[in-house]
Parts: C-alpha cells; structure tokens; sequence
C-alpha cells in the first residue's frame, strides 16, 4: 500500500513539474550544464560565430526516445545560438549499416522539426582518415598488430594492472607501410591484422593502451560499395570528423567520458593551430522506464517477431511512437521536462505518457466511439426517426467548432457502463436509474433482455424529450450524475482498435542480470477489438488524431484501408497502471 501511494505522488510530481516546466519563458528556464560549458566558452574568447554542432547517429538501426534527448539538446543548441548544426552518419561498420537506417533517420529528425545544415557521413572521411594514419606510421605512432582480437585484449590487462607491449610494437616505419598498404589492398583476411595507434601500454586509462585505429571487414558499404576492405574505428573516426566539420563542442552521451583522453590525442596528432579545435563533453543518456533502449535488443525484438517491426507502437523508436500518435511537440516537451544530466537516470515513462495527454488535450477532436458495445433500445423514441445533434469538436479550442452527430432509437454504450443492480458509488446506467449521454438526452434503464448465457444483449430505456443537450428548455438544465458516450447503430462506423499497453510489465526489464530481459514481455501489451464510432471517422486520414470520449487519444494507423479504419489508442485518459500499483 506504502508503495502504490508512493507511486501516485510521483506521478503527480512529474506532472506538476512537467507543466511548471512548459509554462516557463525561455528567458526564465535556468541554463544546462551543456550550456553553462559553452557561455563559458564565449566568455573566454571564442566567437559566437565558430559554434557548430552535430547529432552522429549509426545508421545500424531506429532512433528512440534516448536519441531525442541527443536531437532535441544538439538542435536546441543551434536554435539558442544561431549555430549550423550538422547531420552527421557515422557509417563505419558496413557489416551492421544500411541506408534504410539513414533515410530513417533523416525522416525522424525532419518530423521532429528540426533542421540540419548539412548531411555528412563519416565515410566521406575515408581517404583523409588513411591519409592522417599512414602520416602517423611514417611519425612512428600507429603499427599493424597481427595478434588475436582475444591476445590484444588480454595484452592490454587491466585498470589495476599494467598492459604489456605487443611483440608486433616496434616494427620499423617501412613494415607497417607495407603491411598497412597490403591491408587495404585486401592481401589479408578479416580479423588476421589491424593497425594499433602507439600510445602507451601503462596508461592508467585502458583506451589508451594501444588502441585499435582499423580492422579489416570484407563487406559492401552502403555508400562505397567494395572500394574499401578496412575501416576505421569509432574513436579515430569520430574527433576527427568533428575537427574536419569544425564542430566546436563535440556533445557525447556518458559512456564516452572514458574515451575523452583519446579524442583528445587523435585530434592533437592532426590538429592545426590556425583552425579550431574541437572540444567533447558528455552527458547522460535517456532512459525510459519499462522498456529497453538498446539497439541490439530492439533488434532482437523485430527480429524474433515479438513486435511487428521497427515502428511497431509499442517500441520506444521514434517511428513507433509517430505510428502510435504521438506528436513532435510532446516528445520536445518531454526531452525539456526530463533534463539534461551529468549521472544516468531513468526517465518515468508518466512523465512521457502526461506530455502528450497535455498536447493531444489542446489540439485534438474529440469524437465517439464504443469499444466494448451493448445494444440500447429508447422505447419511447419515435421509429425510424434521426436527428443530428450539435457536438463540440474540441472545448479547449475556441477555433474548433462543431459537427452533427446523428441520434435515432438504437444505440450502442460501452458494457460496462451498464450494470443491472450497483451499488451508490455506480453513476453510469443502471435499471431504474438515469444517465445523460452526451450532446442528447438523459435516459432511464426500465429493462434488459440476456441471451442463453445469462448475458445482456439489449437494454430498454425511455428517454426524456425535453432534455436535449442545449436546447434551453429547464429539463435540458437537469442534473444528473451519469454522462456516457455512445454511437447511433444505424450510422455507426465499425472500425478496428489496437489496444496498445506498456510492452514490458517490469519498469527496469534490463535490471536483472540472472534474467533475460524478454522474460519480462507484457503478454498483454496488444488487445485488437471491433468497435463502432460516430460517422465524422469515416473522412479521418493516417495519422489524424482523436480523443475517444472518456476512453483515450486514439491515432488513424497506416493499415486503415477504405473499408475499414484501424486505429490505434495513443494513450488512456486514465492511468491504468496506477490502479495496478495498488
């Protein structure tokens, strides 16, 4: 019990943060850490006019939400200064990137809002990068290793014991050019040489102790086809792409701050003192509670048929979560509500899930549908009669206006809004009892019919005809405690809902080292229903949005077809997990 109280206040903690958060000015909202580093920098002389940043994704997979913070941090900052931010690919290992992945990528950024001021990738480098290595062996401080991958390693020892140097260490300038040459030639096999910048096998920082610089891969790039046989690693690829572009703050997530110290010496072995040099500073990555943000476990989730693809709804990809109907403004708005942070932190999914019910609350139609559908028959309501009643399209927007929604004398309410006997705290429809539905009538259960399983297939009502939703009359002013939705049968759409849940039921799946994180796999992460909604649905396009009244901010998936609209629910009014939590 301690602990579900718990639970709730801190959702109401985000939520109260989250919209204190939104209402700041720009002027008002205090300076990251990121921030801070760079006005420091302007203090201390360097021009406005030199900032430039980059967002380097791998193409290797989707974005998710962790790589918002990085899109939404890197382009905010070019917003804040007037700075070019560039798109930069880091397309190094061609045994993992494909250009599905980049043109991913480049839509995900675009939708989002943001724009680049130049797409570049890592292998336009590719001959300077051979160049500035060979410049190092003839310098005498890269050679070509022919140890194993596992004798490198062991070579290397630990953070408490020293490396030891590799047999292979002093060869002369005029072998490791000749070795180097016949590597990218492809005279060797995968995995038989690679070139190790010398640095120094007692560092206290193991990326130090002789880092690998190329490895031979035998692959077909996506951009250079086979015009190469090695490839440059991460390290000596990335400091060196930033001083080429002239990036002027290099913003890495967290785990890279270990590899800072060789940043720094790659770039100082090329670096010319009449250009800028750039600077890496870190901070830490976006994660999401029950879920997980690596990309090889996504891909173990596409790839095993636990999720229908990258934008699968229930994926953190940001095309998942565009498919589910999600917005560019609340991923924004919740990229600035969760902060930019020095320690690893795990952002509450509530928070995510209370930026778009804010944003969705002010733009989106609100419309009806039944989910779950029980007959209601007004027995006093004339046959084969319609009217089309007047229905506010959204009440927090002014500029919304209104449609016609048709009402006749068979209806359709949710089941559960229904129940014979209930108790006093029950203010749906029971019998005897009165409910409003909205935009129309109030209406009393007199009787049900149930079918051979004891289940009720037919509700008889009788309805007042003077208490039509805003016709001025003084019935129409009653009050009762009960207000359902509800679609008319004979004008009903039938439409299909997806019925998306959390897609793990642990809130830290990667938590449990003697685990494997699909184990934690919510069963119910995906309901499909048949429902039926009021005929304005039938002209709703991909993507559009809605609020289903009472239920939920659903969104038009593309699967719709033109005789049947699927659509999947965005997110419940209500947290059901909460209710879990008690």
């Amino acid at each position: 019990m301690f602990l579900s109280v718990r639970m709730v206040d801190l959702r109401k903690n985000l939520n109260n943060f989250a919209r204190a958060l939104f209402n700041m000015t720009e002027e008002k909202r205090s300076l990251n850490f990121i921030e801070q580093i760079i006005e420091e920098d302007l203090v201390e002389g360097l021009p406005q006019s030199s900032l430039r940043f980059r967002f380097p994704p791998e193409p290797n997979g989707y974005l998710h939400i962790g790589h918002a913070a990085s899109i939404c941090l890197n382009f905010g900052l070019g917003l804040r200064y007037g700075a070019p931010v560039n798109l930069r690919f880091d397309d190094t290992n061609p045994a993992k990137e494909e250009q599905e992945y980049v043109d991913a990528i480049m839509n995900d950024v675009k939708w989002l809002g943001f724009q680049w001021d130049k797409v570049l990738f890592s292998s336009d480098y590719f001959q300077q990068l051979f160049d500035w290595a060979v410049q190092l062996i003839k310098e005498g401080k890269a050679y070509v290793d022919q140890q194993s991958s596992d004798d490198i390693a062991l070579q290397k020892g630990s953070p408490t014991t020293a490396g030891t140097d590799s047999p292979f260490r002093n060869r002369s300038v005029e072998e490791n050019l000749s070795l180097f040459y016949k590597m990218k030639d492809g005279a060797f096999e995968e995995g038989s040489h690679v070139l190790r910048a010398k640095i120094d096998m007692q560092h206290v920082n193991m990326h130090m102790r002789d880092p690998i610089m190329y490895r031979i891969l035998k692959k077909t790039h996506h951009r250079t086809g086979d015009d190469w046989c090695i490839y440059p690693m991460y390290d000596w690829t990335h400091g060196e792409s930033d001083y080429i572009e002239q990036v002027s703050h290099s913003i890495c997530t967290l785990e890279f701050k270990s590899h800072r110290d060789l940043y720094d010496w790659y770039v100082d072995q090329v670096y010319d003192k009449s250009l800028l040099r750039p600077k890496q500073r870190e901070f830490a990555r976006r994660n999401l509670s029950y879920t997980v943000m690596s990309k090889r476990k996504l891909l173990q989730l596409v790839e095993e048929g636990i999720v229908h693809g990258w934008d699968d709804p229930r994926m953190p990809t940001i095309s998942g979560l565009r498919r589910r109907g999600y917005t560019p403004k609340a991923i924004r708005n919740f990229s600035e509500a969760a902060g930019i942070s020095k320690r690893d932190n795990v952002a509450d999914v509530a928070l995510l899930e209370h930026c778009i019910k804010d944003d969705l609350n002010q733009t989106a139609p609100r419309v009806m549908a039944v989910l779950n559908p029980v007959k209601v028959i007004i027995t006093n309501y004339p046959e084969e009669s319609t009217e089309w009643l007047d229905a506010e399209n959204n009440p927090e927007d002014e500029q919304a206006g209104s449609r016609k929604i048709p009402f006749s004398k068979e209806l359709y309410i949710e089941r559960e809004d229904f129940r014979e006997v209930a108790n006093k705290k029950f203010f749906r429809l029971k019998l005897g009892k009165e409910v409003r539905l909205k935009n129309a009538y109030i209406i009393k259960a007199e009787s049900c019919v149930k079918d051979a399983q004891g289940e009720v297939v037919e509700i008889h009502c009788t309805y007042d005809p003077l208490s039509r939703s805003g016709s001025g009359t003084e019935e129409s002013m009653r009050k009762v405690k009960g207000t359902l939705h509800w679609v008319s049968v004979a004008h009903a759409e039938k439409i299909a809902v997806r019925l998306y849940d959390r897609l793990f039921r642990e809130e830290d799946p990667d938590g449990h080292k003697d685990k494997d994180f699909k184990e934690f796999i919510n069963p119910d992460s995906l309901t499909v229903v048949e429902a039926y909604a009021e005929p304005s649905l039938q002209t709703a396009t991909v993507l559009d949005r809605f609020q289903f009244q009472r239920l939920g901010y659903f969104c038009v998936d593309p699967d719709s077809t033109d005789t049947q609209k699927v659509f999947n629910r965005t997110v419940p009014l209500r947290d059901g997990w909460a209710k879990k939590d008690r």
